[in-house]
Order: C-alpha cells, then sequence, then structure tokens
C-alpha cells in the first residue's frame, strides 16, 4: 500500500503555472496565480493560516465559502476579511492575528 502526504493543503492543477503575484502574509512572501484566493496562495505555501484563539491547534479554513470564520484575517488596516472570499492582489499586507498596540 502507497500513502500519498501533500506537503500542503492545497495543490495546484498544473504546479508549473507562473506565480507572479506577491503579498505578504504575517511578515513572509507568499506568490499567487492570478485569481487565486489569499486562503489558497496561503495552504499552497505553508499548512495553517492561522491559530484557533481557543485551543492554539491551526486554522486551514473550513467551509470555503465565507460562511465560516475560519480562514479570518486582517489586512494592514485592521479590516477583517475571509481569505476563501478575498482575491490575491500584488502588494496586499495581511495578518492571521488582528493588529493590536503592541505589535
Amino acid at each position: 500500500m502507497v500513502i500519498f502526504v501533500a506537503r500542503h493543503l492545497f495543490q495546484p492543477i498544473d504546479p508549473g503555472t507562473p506565480r507572479p503575484l506577491r503579498f505578504e502574509f504575517d511578515g513572509a512572501e507568499i506568490t499567487a496565480r492570478r485569481n487565486d484566493t489569499v486562503l489558497a496562495a496561503v495552504l499552497a505555501s505553508r499548512e495553517r493560516c492561522g491559530v484557533n484563539e481557543f485551543d492554539g491547534g491551526g486554522r486551514a479554513g473550513f467551509c470555503l465559502m465565507g460562511s465560516c470564520q475560519e480562514c479570518t484575517m486582517w489586512d494592514e488596516d485592521g479590516r477583517r476579511l475571509r481569505g476563501c472570499m478575498t482575491e490575491a492582489r500584488e502588494g496586499l499586507r495581511l495578518r492571521s492575528r488582528p493588529h493590536c498596540g503592541s505589535d
């Protein structure tokens, strides 16, 4: 029996497709394809998009259609957004936790 374990949750259909868009998530550069959601781009490069505030477990999205809050992110102006419903754009600066004055 062969078991395949993916390195990240989201795997592209065509891994050779260029990833020309660049944005920042928690200080790290993330690359994305045109029309990718922010969540898809983040989960293509890492295993989670945040940490659950109740038990410290990793968050990676759940419904992928904007109904839950498992992919909640914040932009540099403090606005809350859903990663699964937000298209990746060049130059975005996003965080997995809201900005507080001491950050």
